[in-house]
């Protein structure tokens, strides 16, 4: 397969059904790559949304109309997840970050919340954590941390120091900065919370098994400032009366997550990413197609002494995909050959360093098998 700017700025529309002559690969790790065809819907609605003579963005968010919008996405994203009745979901703003801090004024409640470091989100999200438990709202045990393999490992559960009576238990699923994943929940007794940012609708997953799972819109759901939080009824009603009430997951259950005006335009393109999804056959479907992007990427790294992922095989995350050359010299020139390829944003995070592709639900394979090309061709040029 051509690696020419030229093929990959017309690609093939019969084997990419995300094809638009004027879109480039890319594989950023946030905001990040949303199907085409989404865009393109949300282009022909965005003056007059079905015939009503304004934008989503200029509808009141009371309105009946905006309301269908909002009840459609959730029960498609109930759907797509099987989520159990007994779990509510909220589609707030602020980000993933912000939950943070809503999770300890959520849940904490004088108890003791237990925490996985296995990378930089984690590992914030402990931080924050901290704070509280300074303010003598409860305590924060980390049950262990990853540092000391530079967060390429998952210590292993015999070695965790697992609280007897946590108020909950948090993990990352996957770290987008490190590239490691976390494909099962932990066996653990307390509610399990799981930040899911980075790899939600990416593989089917039991939600029965969390308390509560939040995850940022950015990467596999829509735009930026969107935060879908599903959460097990019985968690909720425990919050501190330090709680904000914009940060309080039962007043915004009460409220239908409009407790004042929300993210209305990146909810309505999250319906549409839903609608989207569920036409490409729901994430089981979607669930293989990403395995067969991350199988060929990793391969074609393992498969050379010029390309390394340091990540141990059993986490490697397949959504994000870290990797260093041999010569890191030549980074800069990966990086400057692979964008005059066409290839958009192929640069590491500052704390790893080198490369990193990030493969998310909307990236076709077509764009890994483009990238796959481009690095067997820079190696045979630079080795």
């Amino acid at each position: 397969m051509s690696t020419t700017p030229e093929s990959i700025r017309t690609p093939n529309a019969s084997t990419n059904p995300n094809a638009a002559a004027h879109r480039l690969p890319n594989f950023c790790a946030g905001p990040a790559t949303m199907p085409t065809t989404v865009l393109e819907r949300a282009q022909s609605e965005l003056l007059d949304w079905q015939g009503r003579g304004l934008s989503v963005m200029e509808m009141s968010h009371r309105s009946k109309d905006y309301v269908a919008i909002t009840e459609k996405a959730e029960s498609k994203l109930r759907a797509l997840m099987e989520i159990p009745d007994n779990y509510k979901v909220l589609f707030l703003q602020g980000g993933a970050s912000l939950q943070f801090s809503a999770i300890p004024l959520n849940l904490l409640n004088g108890g003791r919340g237990d925490y996985l470091t296995t990378g930089a989100w984690s590992g914030k999200a402990v931080k924050e954590a901290k704070r509280y438990e300074a303010l003598g709202l409860g305590a924060v045990n980390v049950v262990a941390t990853g540092k000391d393999s530079n967060f390429t490992d998952v210590p292993a559960q015999s070695e965790w120091n697992l609280s007897d009576d946590a108020a909950y238990f948090h993990y990352c699923a996957n770290e987008t900065i490190h590239g490691l994943q976390i494909f099962e929940p932990p066996q653990v007794d307390a509610p399990i919370i799981a930040d899911m940012s980075s790899c939600i609708l990416s593989q089917p997953i039991d939600v029965s098994k969390f308390g509560m799972i939040y995850a940022g819109a950015q990467k596999n759901i829509g735009p930026a400032g969107l935060i879908i939080v599903i959460i097990r009824e019985d968690l909720l009603g425990r919050a501190s009366e330090w709680c904000p009430m914009l940060m309080n997951y039962e007043h915004q259950v009460e409220k239908a997550s409009m407790s004042n005006t929300p993210a209305t335009y990146s909810w309505y393109l999250a319906g549409l990413v839903f609608d989207w999804l569920e036409a490409q056959g729901g994430v089981a479907a979607i669930g293989k197609i990403n395995q067969q992007k991350a199988d060929l990427l990793y391969k074609t790294i393992d498969d050379s002494s010029f390309y390394n992922n340091p990540v141990a095989p059993e986490h490697r995350s397949i959504m994000n995909v870290p990797f260093t050359l041999a010569d890191s010299s030549l980074d800069k020139v990966f990086l400057e050959e692979s964008e005059a390829a066409g290839l958009l944003n192929l640069k590491g995070h500052r704390d790893v360093g080198g490369m990193r592709a990030s493969i998310y639900n909307a990236v076709p394979l077509e764009w890994v098998q483009q990238l796959v090309d481009f690095m067997i061709a820079f190696e045979k040029k630079h080795a």
